[in-house]
């Protein structure tokens, strides 16, 4: 079943404004009883049920013979088919991962519909690893037990590209300003994605594969994909990543934003101003610009993000609000040295956690399981009666 892409692809850059590329489109398929036959009568040559993997798998993207044995009431499961490129043939079957051996996979993917003739050019295979304790790591990623050791990865008990990456991002800037005697660059969980994903391995751990989704983002309206460059490049500029040219064409994309809006504020249309009516639900910027031809000269992203800044406006502000209430919190530093046993009024358990996890602010503390809100008041109460402070 043909699956086409987008009709406008919006690029990841911020350096381009549009993309050029060709597009090819996936396609879907599903499994059936058939596979699902092979598959059970096999399951016995699984690593995954033979016992010789005994680790969780990720909860998000089980292996087939998980699906088929876990939900034995589903007739078919689906497949993405997927072109790795523009240049070659070869197709990546997302949907279908798999530990079984060779010769299972080679008759499970030929029971499957389109995929009769396939060649497998590599099979699927699992592994097994051994991760670190991600609550042993500052949210520099250095290591709490060895100085100037920075870890990032699925060492950290991540599981995905994206995950990994990110983090060995935040490791490398923080090992190259930790060799410069500088600040760490610790990004807040208001400020990106990776922000929190990494205050959530290292404030609550985790006890199977980390997967970054939105909804484990509190503060998910104001970390949208097009206003990345305005939370990031001035830090990205500070840490030597982000040249100067970039800081000042992202001081014009906000100048032209700034105009697009007051042009929509002094157009009147009827009883409201255009930028009244872009609030309402079944009004497009694209609407508005077969009225207001000016608009036609601001490039698409311009508008785009005009559109989403004026409709969600609203929820934006109150987001706002919640975020000058969490930085209270994460502005009251504490010492990584602080001696939990000197304050008194915290429970066992929290001075326990605590102890253990060492947080770096008063906000930190309060998302550590276990760590109630009468800790975190005693915690403030004791900052402010003089408590041992970080710099």
């Amino acid at each position: 079943e043909l699956q086409d892409g987008e009709e406008i692809m919006m690029p990841f850059s911020f350096d381009y404004d549009s993309i050029d590329r060709p597009m090819l489109p996936c396609h879907i398929t599903w499994t059936n009883e058939r596979t699902h036959e092979i598959i059970r009568a096999n399951i016995h040559r699984s690593p995954l049920y033979g016992g010789k993997i005994v680790g969780k798998g990720p909860r998000y993207c089980p292996s087939i013979e998980d699906k088929v044995v876990r939900f034995p009431d589903r007739e078919r499961h689906q497949i993405f088919v997927e072109p790795e490129g523009e240049g070659t043939e070869e197709m990546y079957l997302n949907g279908i991962s798999s530990s079984l051996p060779e010769d299972v996979q080679w008759d499970f993917i030929h029971s499957i519909e389109g995929l009769e003739d396939a060649q497998i050019m590599r099979p699927a295979y699992a592994v097994e690893y051994d991760f670190i304790d991600p609550q042993a790591l500052y949210p520099s990623l250095e290591s709490k037990l060895v100085e100037n050791l920075f870890i990032a990865g699925q060492t950290n008990g991540t599981s995905g590209y994206e995950e990994a990456a990110c983090q060995g991002l935040m490791a490398g800037i923080n090992a190259a300003q930790k060799l410069k005697g500088e600040k760490p660059l610790v990004l807040s969980r208001n400020e990106a994605y990776t922000g929190v994903l990494i205050d959530d391995l290292v404030t609550m751990g985790t006890q199977e594969p980390y997967r970054m989704f939105t909804s484990r983002a509190e503060y998910r309206l104001n970390l949208r994909h097009d206003s990345c460059d305005q939370r990031l490049t001035q830090k990205g500029y500070a840490v030597g990543l982000q040249k100067q040219e970039n800081l000042e064409r992202l001081q014009a994309k906000l100048e032209r934003m700034e105009t697009v809006k007051e042009l929509l504020a002094k157009r009147r249309m009827g009883e409201k101003s255009a930028l009244q009516t872009l609030k309402m639900p079944e009004i497009t910027i694209a609407d508005l610009e077969a009225q207001m031809p000016e608009l036609s000269s601001f490039e698409q992203p311009i508008l785009y993000q005009v559109e989403l800044d004026v409709k969600y406006e609203g929820y934006i502000n109150r987001q706002e609000r919640q975020i000058n209430r969490f930085e209270k919190l994460e502005s009251l530093v504490i010492d990584a040295l602080m001696d939990y046993d000197a304050v008194e009024g915290l429970s066992a358990e929290g001075r326990e956690k605590l102890k253990k996890i060492r947080p770096l602010s008063v906000g930190q503390a309060s998302r550590i399981n276990g760590v109630r809100n009468s800790d975190i008041a005693v915690l403030i109460l004791h900052l402010d009666r003089g408590g041992r402070h970080g710099k």
